[in-house]
């Protein structure tokens, strides 16, 4: 029998998206995508396959995500031919100094990505889950990792430094970078439209980051040692004077949980707002709050913009991907006009359309809305390093 189906796990911290492709002469051949969301119980998995969705109910405890994949594939080999499965690929969202490029997952490579989930608490924890149930409902298939921080391991030594005790630096206390598979689909998009770009991507999602690159390789990066750092986000806090966490635990006798918590779950657009983490709802709210959470969002994307700026010595191309990226034109419109002293102008037809390309003929910058694909990477690196 033959094995032409390959399955991508990208798991977030309330979401598993999934994809399904034709392993094909030319590579990876996309079939359907699909989503598992946590958010509401019961759990729903949604399908999209040939421009149809579908959609089924999943009846099992959050906690056991084996028995959610078993009742998901068991509505799902009325899709597909499961038994044709040749290779499963999963992002990993920290690899740290050990993985720069995809892994083909051992006893070893799990224990590896295992000792760098406290540097991503997130999500790593949620991949490591996945990993082990398909290797309980599938065992022997063979399983890949793709990991968000390789496409940075290109940044100079310099720029992934930080002021701190060499012994510390050495130890692995330095910036990483995240949403390395989102970069490393735009760089290939790029690459077609203006090849060689000084180009800032901003991937703006309910995680947040910016990427600075030149002929499609990263030069800076606004996360850094975690997915905690940059821009604000959607419930974390993004870029933090440490004197403030010193003075949580200090003077107010916070403890490490509480402050954790704060930073990853209370803080960002819904910290700032008071009542809500989603961009598309508070721009629609009249609140005071709303407005100043909106409005310090895209004030640090633009000075972020700045700083990648000065990292590449100038910029040819800005591009806006992930879901706010690519699905809000306020948002765009707001960042863009912070920054109009570096000569970007939008076309405000094109922007609200969200077209490919949405500056004015006028601008001196190009800006681009690029839709991303994570799983069209994680398939291809798992094709690549089993030499298929």
């Amino acid at each position: 029998m033959e094995r032409d189906l390959i399955l991508t796990f990208n798991a977030g911290s309330s979401t598993i998206k999934l994809g399904f492709f034709a392993l094909t002469q030319t590579g990876p051949s996309r079939l359907a995508t699909g989503v598992i969301d946590f958010r509401d119980e019961p759990f729903e998995l949604r399908l999209k396959r040939k421009g149809a969705t579908f959609s089924q109910v999943l009846k099992a405890e959050v906690d056991d995500l084996r028995g959610v994949l078993n009742h998901a594939f068991g509505w799902l080999a009325g899709q597909f031919d499961l038994s044709r499965l040749a290779m499963v690929g999963h992002r990993v969202v920290h690899g740290g100094d050990i993985f720069t490029s995809p892994t083909l997952i051992t006893d070893k490579v799990i224990s590896q990505i295992d000792d760098l989930a406290r540097l991503a608490p997130l999500h790593q924890p949620q991949s490591l889950r996945l990993i082990q149930a398909m290797r309980g409902l599938y065992p022997g298939l063979p399983q890949t990792s793709s990991f968000d921080t390789a496409f940075h391991a290109t940044q100079k030594p310099l720029t992934r430094r930080f002021a701190i005790p060499r012994a510390l630096h050495d130890q692995g206390i330095k910036r990483y970078g995240f949403h390395g598979l989102s970069y490393s689909f735009i760089a290939r998009e790029l690459a077609e439209i203006v090849p060689g770009a000084k180009a800032v991507v901003a991937h703006l999602g309910s995680g947040a980051s910016l990427c600075a690159m030149e002929n499609g390789m990263s030069v800076d990066s606004s996360m850094g040692f975690s997915t905690l750092d940059g821009v604000p986000m959607a419930t974390r806090s993004g870029a933090l004077d440490p004197g403030v966490i010193l003075y949580l635990m200090g003077e107010l006798d916070w403890d490490l949980k509480r402050v954790e918590t704060m930073l990853y779950h209370e803080s960002g657009l819904l910290g700032v707002s008071g009542f809500e983490a989603d961009s598309r709802e508070l721009m629609t709210s009249a609140r005071p709050e709303a407005v100043e959470a909106i409005d310090l969002f895209c004030q640090r994307i633009a000075g972020e913009v700045g700083r990648l700026t000065t990292s590449l010595g100038g910029i040819d191309a800005l591009v806006f991907t992930a879901g706010v990226g690519e699905h809000q034109p306020g948002i765009r419109e707001n960042v863009a006009n912070r920054l109009a002293w570096l000569g970007l102008e939008l076309d405000h037809l094109a922007n609200v359309r969200n077209a490919r390309e949405i500056s004015s003929q006028k601008s001196r910058i190009r800006a681009f809305v690029i839709a991303t694909d994570e799983e069209s990477i994680i398939a291809s690196e798992a094709v690549s390093l089993m030499g298929l």
